[in-house]
């Protein structure tokens, strides 16, 4: 874990809970939760964490590409997109779950989000390949989740729904 100047202005909770993430101001919310800013494309979002903006991958789910620099628009990538920025508009409040990597090369942390809705969570990257809008994405270590979303891509892909049923 690198503690320098920025992990010094952090609580420590925040570093702890988050690893390396760059802290520039007190933590007003608790670096268990969120709150989306926007969303990027169909797993990948910003969000504010205890007063950090941050970029956030879901854990577990890779949806077709939309803003990749050297890759053209994918199918159902447009509409992985639309389905995430449905779930999570901005201002939406999440709770964050991390798993044993807490960045990808890029930086951006990795997490698994869940919405609470009427007293049911909603776990987000399910949701995303439940509804067809994604696949599973297996890096180790990062597995505490792996056989439910692969559970979940099964069930989608057996419905054709979403991408299993629109892209060859």
């Amino acid at each position: 874990m690198r503690f320098g100047e920025k992990a010094t202005r952090c609580t420590a909770a925040l570093v702890m809970a988050l690893g390396s993430a760059a802290c520039d101001s007190p933590a007003p919310l608790s670096p268990s939760h969120a709150v989306v800013i926007e969303t990027i494309d169909g797993d990948t979002l910003r969000a504010e964490i205890a007063g950090t903006r941050e970029t956030i991958r879901l854990i577990g789910v890779d949806t077709p590409e939309t803003k990749h620099p050297t890759k053209p628009v994918q199918c159902y990538g447009p509409e992985a997109a639309q389905f995430l920025a449905a779930l999570l508009p901005p201002g939406t409040r999440v709770r964050i779950e991390r798993d044993i990597e807490a960045r990808d090369p890029y930086g951006r942390l990795l997490l698994y989000l869940f919405v609470t809705n009427d007293d049911r969570e909603l776990f987000v990257s399910h949701a995303v390949i439940a509804a067809g809008m994604g696949r599973p994405l297996v890096i180790e270590p990062n597995v505490r989740h792996q056989t439910e979303l692969v559970a979940a891509a099964f069930a989608a892909q057996r419905e054709a729904r979403g991408l299993w049923g629109a892209c060859r």
